[in-house]
């Protein structure tokens, strides 16, 4: 029984983690179609922005935490400002729109690398001390990544289930030339997606950081965990990338603890291809019908 408190505890943290990740990237592709390439180094500037708020302005650990977060969104935000709407309508954007961020990734990766180096810093945004449950030793910044993760993703829900500015971003992902008939300023909301998206992004490299390290790169492998998980859901499902985040960080904890750590991410990779075989619109993803 300790074993799977255990199990179940660090699958929640991972989940957590995995979620703030991929509910930004998968509301991003399902109101503008677009996945940002740029998704894993802006967890990284969310990182380190918290990191040079704590370690350098001597800030408290909640407002550098604050400062990771509100860094993420502005990073979005140029990225909408800058680069996306100037794309937004020509012709085969998503395609178009995956080789920018790609590049607007590498060039923010090595402005970190230049700025910071590339030796791995020590993320001081973290609770130390542990509490014992059932038995179970927990890390005080596990149980903080759980609050952080579940409020942050219930903010989210409620804002888009709740309030008229979800209602825009839902109906400019059903049809946007429809929603602008019916009033809404798409491109406002995407710029107010992406900053979502980018906050998000942010608070994930801090709580990412917190229990491992802090380098230009350290966005990579969450990044390919968070595309993962939005295929599996269903690419645009930002409920079903939320559900499926907890999902298989349940069982990538079970797989770390029984198997080896090494074996998680290709578990997660061969789950794709058995969902994309078995349902190619994944678990909470709906075919799209196209006539000619």
């Amino acid at each position: 029984m300790e074993a799977i408190f255990q199990i179940i505890v660090s699958g929640l943290t991972l989940g957590a983690m995995y979620a703030l990740g991929s509910v930004g990237l998968a509301l991003t592709y399902g109101t503008m179609r677009m996945f940002n390439m740029a998704h894993g180094v802006f967890m990284a500037i969310g990182a380190y922005g918290a990191f040079f708020a704590a370690d350098v302005l001597g800030l408290p650990i909640l407002l550098a935490l604050l400062g990771g977060i509100v860094l993420g969104g502005v990073v979005g935000a140029l990225l909408h400002l800058l680069v996306v709407r100037f794309m937004l309508d020509t012709k085969d954007f998503e395609i178009n729109i995956l080789v920018a961020t790609a590049g607007v990734g590498i060039l923010l990766q090595d402005l970190l690398l230049k700025l910071f180096g590339a030796y791995p810093f020590r993320q001081p945004v973290q609770i130390e001390g542990t509490v014992e449950l059932g038995g179970v030793v927990i890390p005080v910044q596990s149980l903080a990544i759980l609050f952080v993760g579940f409020t942050l993703i219930s903010a989210i829900a409620w804002g888009l289930t709740r309030t008229s500015f979800g209602l825009s971003i839902r109906a400019t992902a059903m049809n946007r030339d429809a929603a602008r008939l019916m009033g809404v300023n798409a491109t406002a909301t995407y710029l107010q997606v992406l900053i979502i998206a980018g906050m998000l992004a942010g608070a994930a490299g801090v709580m990412i950081s917190s229990i491992s390290t802090l380098s230009p790169d350290m966005g990579t492998n969450p990044a390919i965990r968070a595309f993962v998980i939005c295929v599996v859901a269903g690419l645009g499902s930002v409920g079903g990338a939320g559900i499926t985040a907890l999902a298989l960080g349940l069982i990538e904890a079970a797989v770390q603890y029984y198997i080896g750590a090494r074996f998680g991410l290709p578990l997660m990779l061969a789950l794709v291809v058995i969902v994309l075989v078995r349902r190619p619109a994944g678990l909470f993803g709906r075919e799209e019908v196209v006539r000619s």
